[in-house]
């Protein structure tokens, strides 16, 4: 395992079976994409099989604030700390910024709440015929 802030050497064939139970997932050359084009990104691999095997993002003005909108480890890899470790290798990536915020639904509230974060209300739109990162489909 190994964990990496970089995608200079991450292909698409590379990112196979995220946005598991997506109606309409990002292929892997969209979700190369969104990884290259974050403010910050931490990645796991496990080199034994040159795959990403988890990924975290934030999006942020390098200010004063930042959004962390994904954070997701296949499930054939889940329970091991892999999520936990790219977590706390954003907040630290992140440190010096003032407010870092994330939406997520209630079932995994007790997660974050293991990292400081506290709960709050928010408010979003979800135009759910864009959410494979296609608009030509």
């Amino acid at each position: 395992m190994r964990y990496t802030n970089s995608t200079d050497e991450i292909t698409a064939d590379m990112l196979k079976d995220f946005f598991v139970g997506w109606p309409k997932p990002p292929n892997a050359e969209t979700h190369l994409k969104l990884l290259q084009n974050s403010s910050k990104v931490v990645l796991a691999l496990d080199e034994n099989v040159n795959q990403v095997i988890g990924f975290i993002t934030a999006i942020s003005d390098g200010v004063l604030s930042a959004y962390i909108p994904f954070l997701e480890v296949l499930p054939a890899y889940k329970n091991q700390g892999i999520g936990k470790e790219l977590v706390e290798r954003m907040l630290k990536e992140l440190d010096h910024i003032y407010m870092i915020d994330l939406c997520c639904d209630d079932d995994v509230v007790p997660f974050y709440d293991k990292f400081g974060m506290i709960k709050s209300n928010g408010m979003l739109v979800r135009n759910y015929q864009w959410q494979s990162g296609v608009w030509n489909e």
